[in-house]
């Protein structure tokens, strides 16, 4: 399904609000301070997950009016299904963890944003000046595929030869890169709604710029915030502690699924980074 991009200037995209109000305000009024109106601004998905405001962070995201397409998150809501979707092993600390908070958020979500988020499109696709983009949650053809930085280059080119895309923009691992693919570009902007395991409790965004020569610059940000309030909102529901820990602490509490490179780069700040495509 192509997207219609209107005016001109930075794109930007983030992924994971995952009920976390006071992120999401905070990446809207980024967006505002800017300059970069609602049609310029791309969510990967998974508005509704770990934090304490299912319907308070999902009509903040409905209401900005900005492109949004499903996550796994999404598809599981506006189901009814029994739980995420991810695949977690049976028993696993991930498992048990994402009991919690479906459960909680499954409780509390409304039928007026089950039904919006039901009609939300799987991908969307765009160009920008000669480069097609495809937007994704998690993989093409699996929306809960979990692609980390370390994930092969062969298998991330097998994704972007499925998209039929010189980008892909993806969400779904919480962990930001950039990765350059021969000629073409894996570029995940991170999440709002969660530290990136790197232990700052700051979001992460990402700003896709035109710049001369019909070269694109892709940039990845952090989001600073008030997690102490979402922390605190989160403790007061009283079902997840760990979450509310690691909004402060930014260590997840659930690592099972992180590849091996990834887990050992707990607790190590990311940097802010940027690369240009020619």
């Amino acid at each position: 399904m192509p997207v219609a991009l209107l005016g001109t200037g930075s794109l930007l995209c983030f992924g994971g609000p995952y009920s976390n109000l006071e992120a999401t305000r905070a990446m809207r009024e980024e967006a505002t301070r800017l300059g970069i109106p609602a049609d310029r601004v791309i969510c990967t998905g998974d508005i509704v997950a770990y934090c304490a405001n299912p319907n308070e962070a999902a009509t903040e995201i409905r209401d900005w009016g900005c492109h949004v397409i499903k996550g796994n998150c999404e598809e599981q809501l506006a189901q009814r299904a029994g739980d995420c979707g991810c695949g977690f092993d049976d028993g696993s600390p991930c498992d048990l963890l994402s009991r919690a908070w479906y459960s909680y958020a499954d409780a509390a979500l409304t039928d007026d944003l089950r039904n919006w988020m039901q009609d939300l499109p799987d991908t969307l696709a765009f160009e920008l000046g000669d480069r097609t983009i495809r937007i994704i949650h998690g993989g093409v053809c699996q929306t809960s595929r979990f692609i980390f930085p370390s994930t092969p280059a062969v298998e991330k080119s097998a994704e972007l030869d499925a998209a039929n895309a010189d980008v892909v923009i993806a969400g779904h691992s919480g962990i930001p890169f950039i990765e350059p693919i021969g000629q073409r570009i894996w570029f995940n902007p991170g999440v709002i709604g969660m530290p990136a395991n790197d232990g700052t409790p700051d979001g992460w965004f990402g700003l896709i710029t035109s710049e001369a020569n019909a070269s694109l610059r892709f940039a990845l940000h952090r989001l600073p915030y008030d997690a102490t309030e979402a922390a605190a909102a989160l403790s007061a529901s009283g079902y997840a502690p760990p979450y509310a820990e690691a909004l402060i602490n930014g260590r997840w509490p659930s690592r099972d699924v992180l590849p091996s490179q990834e887990a050992t780069a707990t607790g190590h700040a990311l940097r802010e980074t940027d690369y240009l495509m020619f």
